[in-house]
């Protein structure tokens, strides 16, 4: 799926012209039936951060990784995940998207991801500097899990207190039933032994935790997507099914 010249004069019309074409390619998608893939694992691409490349270069990374049948799907800010529908990226993917960036939910709220009809929410949770935050957090986690909708918490400690962290995250909202941690992929044995939670690591460790039996999957964010994303994503791959 590449983004030709057509396509990018297309979208930006789109864009432009008919703002009602969103919430149309929200209604249209085809969504996937089960969050993991046959393997028992979920392989997504981030691009939910503020230091984002050129845009037609980014979706154009997106597309290629998309099309790579090992990605389940993508997690993103409104934006992103938007321009991907109106492409159409992502029919039969998973789609988590971005509630909040430090701390402040800016992005997707519970009830849009619902009425949306995306699969989870993605927060960045700083439990140790910021309690509002946890309250913010635990509130996201209760709406989301009360419509059956994951709640993929971020969490970025260091080294010492991520263990702490850890504990702290898997204990918000009135259930935990379809609570996911997104973890460092520098995260120890010790870390990953503080919870029975599904665990995607954030890149690529370099120490086998990605066979750790509660990791379930990877993300791979935009900035690992440079230089020849097609074999990026095919070499995260084959390490990611190696593991399980």
């Amino acid at each position: 799926m590449i983004l030709t010249d057509e396509r990018w004069k297309e979208l930006l019309h789109v864009r432009a012209t008919n703002p009602g074409a969103v919430r149309q390619a929200y209604a249209t998608r085809k969504r996937r039936p089960q969050l993991l893939s046959d393997n028992g694992t979920v392989f997504l691409v981030a691009a939910d951060h503020e230091d984002l490349p050129d845009r037609r270069t980014l979706l154009e990374r997106l597309l290629v990784a998309l099309e790579n049948p090992a990605v389940d799907g993508v997690l993103g800010t409104p934006d992103i995940v938007e321009e991907l529908l109106l492409l159409g990226a992502l029919h039969d993917k998973v789609v988590f998207g971005s509630m909040n960036r430090d701390d402040r939910f800016t992005g997707y709220d519970a009830r849009t991801l619902i009425d949306c009809g995306l699969d989870g929410g993605k927060m960045l949770l700083r439990p140790v500097d910021t309690a509002p935050a946890s309250q913010a957090c635990a509130d996201a986690v209760t709406e989301l899990a009360a419509y059956g909708l994951v709640a993929m918490i971020e969490l970025r400690e260091d080294p010492a207190s991520l263990a702490r962290a850890v504990t702290i995250a898997s204990g918000l909202g009135t259930t935990s039933a379809h609570t996911w941690l997104q973890l460092p992929p520098t995260s120890s044995a010790a870390v990953l032994g503080a919870t029975t939670l599904p665990v995607v690591l954030d890149g690529l460790p370099s120490d086998g935790m990605l066979s750790h039996e509660v990791v379930r999957g990877l993300v791979m964010g935009h900035t690992r997507l440079g230089g020849n994303t097609r074999d990026a994503v095919e070499a995260a791959a084959k390490v990611l099914e190696a593991a399980k």
